[in-house]
């Protein structure tokens, strides 16, 4: 007699009742992190100041999801550190158990160094390229200007550090080279024809050596995705369930890896906080979190409120200020 199995799709959950979870969320948390941390799917926006209870918030999240029978290795969690993602699990598995500890966490930079270890060979890389760190990066492009004969006594030329800050912000915001220069060193405009082929040299120059700076890796990562639909489908199949902290340090690139790898299903929540941004030197723009409503149509957005570290008296000072700035 002939039998059948029902096979789930990847990442399908296997649901378990809330009644018979191992950790009492509403307990544990307030009402807002609560609402937070046992909302599964769609897209989902998390508004967290600081002291709100953020990083409790996506710890008990993760063990919710895992709790719920979603497979550890379905779950992402991308960070702005290594540390930060490691800490996070670590105190997820303190909740819950060790499960937690294989959910997929990390940077977006090494979680893109990952897969390009794996699937560069479709852009033309070799697995074992190399990463040039900032200090090298710039050795390399002052090796191209002094080759090009631009590294004169008698021109005033950028220093290598000030072309690779050009560089690498141009890749970060999206924005030409000329029109950077022109917003912050119009001084060397007129040697932009100069600095744009110092620009295509060194991109040559990390395609001949099988090179990658970090920008690199986020920028062939988004290609990867954009053009590779098999490999943009199984991504998106393996990560059911994708969490990003600090949404609102992304750039554009970081926000469009994130959408591509949520195309299947929607399932992307984003933590940050609206006034606060560190890293604008490396194109992290507010618009992000602003946008991300429209990037993600129906996004529930919930508000973490109530503050763990301030005296109100200090809480009403901030807020006269932020209300202040945005007036």
């Amino acid at each position: 007699m002939k039998t059948y199995t029902i096979k789930r799709a990847p990442g399908e959950l296997h649901l378990v009742h809330p009644q018979h979870f191992a950790v009492d969320y509403k307990k544990e948390l307030n009402a807002a992190q609560y609402e937070a941390a046992t909302s599964v799917n769609g897209p989902h926006l998390i508004i967290a100041g600081a002291g709100t209870g953020k990083t409790r918030t996506i710890v008990y999240r993760v063990s919710y999801l895992v709790e719920l029978g979603v497979k550890p290795e379905h779950i992402l969690l991308l960070t702005f550190t290594r540390k930060a993602s490691q800490e996070m699990l670590r105190r997820a598995a303190i909740v819950l158990d060790h499960r937690c500890e294989r959910v997929s966490g990390g940077t977006f930079h090494s979680f893109a160094n990952s897969l390009l270890r794996k699937y560069g060979a479709l852009l033309g890389f070799d697995r074992s390229f190399s990463i040039l760190d900032q200090g090298d990066a710039a050795d390399v492009i002052n090796l191209l200007r002094t080759r090009m004969k631009l590294d004169t006594k008698q021109r005033r030329f950028p220093r290598k550090e000030t072309l690779n800050d050009l560089f690498s912000r141009s890749v970060n915001t999206v924005t030409p080279v000329k029109d950077l220069l022109a917003a912050d060193y119009p001084h060397y405009l007129e040697l932009e024809e100069e600095i744009r082929s110092v620009h295509v040299a060194y991109q040559e120059y990390k395609r001949a050596h099988n090179l990658m700076d970090y920008d690199d890796l986020l920028v062939y990562l988004m290609k990867l995705l954009m053009e590779h639909e098999a490999v943009r489908s199984e991504l998106s199949q393996r990560y059911t369930y994708i969490m990003v902290d600090e949404y609102q340090d992304t750039n554009k690139i970081q926000a469009a890896i994130v959408k591509l790898l949520a195309f299947k299903h929607q399932n992307v929540m984003v933590v940050g906080d609206d006034a606060q941004s560190i890293y604008s030197f490396r194109g992290a723009t507010i618009r992000n979190i602003l946008d991300f409503p429209e990037a993600f149509p129906g996004c529930k957005i919930i508000t973490l409120e109530e503050n763990f570290r301030s005296t109100q008296a200090i809480l009403n000072v901030a807020n006269e200020i932020l209300h202040r700035a945005i007036d």
